[in-house]
């Protein structure tokens, strides 16, 4: 089902100019919009409509030079300074792999995209904005001072579409997926999982099942998983910043999961947010948001990986951390140490 509400294009692009320094998420949430809608009501007067498709987008994303690149969901957003390369495409899944740009692209739900300009005190910001049918952002890229303006000029021209319509239509958003378990196929659960010998096949058990990754995680009990308390993921990140353990951060929505490999340094809360704040890394966490958390160890041909794994109140995921287990920089067993010292949940989580 879809729908094209009010407010008019004008009406947008008038609050908007009066509220100049507001979020572009937060003005959609004001205006009861999505954020897709909201861009859309520039086209002609700083955004143009492009062409959404990740062979597309990403052919672009990798003449622009040093961007920021950035991929959220609502309690979380991961920023990675670096440049687009190695993009390997796929018709269910694409990636690009490189040391700083790490993604997992799933392109379907890559449905509209915007190449946008915005004058602000420091000048015109230029950004490659993706979002989903529901007009939720999947994936955004940022020009940075040493980025190839002209090469960005050249890609709106080739991906400009020929709808420059400043209204558009977006379907409901999904919400997210309820934990689903059966407690009648507990041993095949078990039995499998100890089984595994990649990290990938833990989704197709689950598929099998019938039940996904939360309703698993309830049910499998150790050594498979440990319920954490939600504060034990704020103590996690202090204790990776003091210890300088090298980890990877994979943070996503349903078009795309982006991970940072390595170390992180500078920490700074503001209000519900943790903040990680370095130089080519940022993350934003909204501990207020975690209601569950699980220590999770799943077997590979390499050794445990081990991971922590915050859901919100309705069982989506907000983020997953490993150790990084790279040749030369395999932080896996001091990684596994760290976990086993983060305080427990000592409640019992229902299934």
């Amino acid at each position: 089902m879809t729908h094209t509400d009010s407010p008019t294009p004008d009406h947008i692009r008038a609050y908007r100019s009066e509220n100049p320094n507001m979020r572009e998420r937060d003005l959609a949430d004001k205006l009861k919009i999505s954020e897709a809608q909201l861009i859309a009501a520039q086209c002609g007067e700083g955004s143009v409509r492009i062409a959404a498709h990740p062979d597309k987008v990403m052919a672009a994303a990798q003449t622009l030079g040093e961007v920021m690149a950035l991929t959220r969901n609502p309690s979380c957003v991961n920023e990675k300074v670096g440049t687009y390369d190695n993009y390997h495409s796929g018709l269910h899944a694409s990636m690009i792999l490189t040391e700083d740009i790490d993604l997992r692209i799933f392109p379907s739900h890559w449905q509209h995209a915007f190449m946008v300009e915005k004058e602000t005190d420091a000048g015109t910001q230029r950004s490659l904005q993706v979002f989903d049918a529901a007009g939720d952002a999947v994936h955004k890229i940022f020009l940075r001072d040493g980025s190839d303006v002209a090469a960005f000029e050249r890609a709106k021209n080739e991906l400009r579409l020929d709808d420059q319509s400043q209204s558009m239509s977006v379907e409901a958003r999904k919400p997210d997926e309820t934990p689903k378990a059966d407690v009648s196929k507990l041993d095949i659960l078990q039995k499998e999982w100890a089984r595994m010998t990649d990290t990938h096949q833990f989704m197709r058990l689950t598929s099998k099942l019938k039940m996904n990754r939360l309703g698993a995680y309830r049910i499998a009990g150790e050594p498979f998983v440990r319920a954490l308390a939600p504060a034990a993921v704020d103590q996690m990140l202090h204790d990776v910043a003091a210890s300088a353990l090298e980890i990877m951060v994979f943070t996503g929505n349903r078009g795309c999961i982006q991970i940072h490999s390595g170390p992180i340094n500078t920490l700074k809360a503001m209000g519900p947010w943790q903040n990680v704040m370095d130089p080519r890394f940022n993350l934003h966490l909204r501990l207020d948001h975690i209601a569950e958390v699980w220590a999770v160890d799943k077997p590979t041909q390499r050794g445990p990986a081990v991971s922590i794994e915050a859901f919100n109140a309705t069982g989506g995921l907000i983020f997953q951390v490993f150790g990084v287990g790279k040749e030369g920089r395999d932080c896996r067993p001091a990684w596994g140490k760290l976990v086993a010292g983060l305080e427990g949940l000592n409640a019992k989580v229902s299934a």
